[in-house]
């Protein structure tokens, strides 16, 4: 099992990224995603997650309204969408995998953001 996340980079104020989870070993179809971030000298903090069964989503109040998070089926692939993006929104962003029982058992390598003028 693996998680590759990618489309981190630098970015604007008020710009938008949108990054990619792809799994391997495992489809999207029986097993949540969630994103989690962690900025230098600050705890990691899970910032959205997309349920395998009904699609429903949960998102931080730190990015409520903000970033979205879908997926591609086809290409077992999931999408969060960050717009308007925010200084403080720099930071490290991993993908994980959420097991049944809600814990999360692998996670994937990080992609970089930085929102920087």
């Amino acid at each position: 099992v693996q998680l590759q996340a990618s489309g981190g980079g630098l970015v604007q104020p008020g710009g938008s990224l949108r990054l990619s989870c792809t799994p391997s070993g495992f489809t999207l179809d029986y097993y949540a995603i969630g994103w989690f971030r962690q900025a230098p000298r600050k705890e990691r903090e899970g910032v959205a997650r997309l349920s395998s069964s009904d699609g429903s989503t949960y998102y931080a109040d730190s990015v409520k309204g903000r970033f979205s998070i879908s997926r591609d089926n086809a290409k077992n692939t999931v999408y969060p969408q960050m717009d308007n993006l925010k200084p403080e929104d720099t930071a490290v962003y991993y993908c994980a995998r959420r097991t049944p029982g809600g814990l999360y058992d692998y996670w994937g390598r990080g992609t970089q953001v930085t929102v920087s003028s």
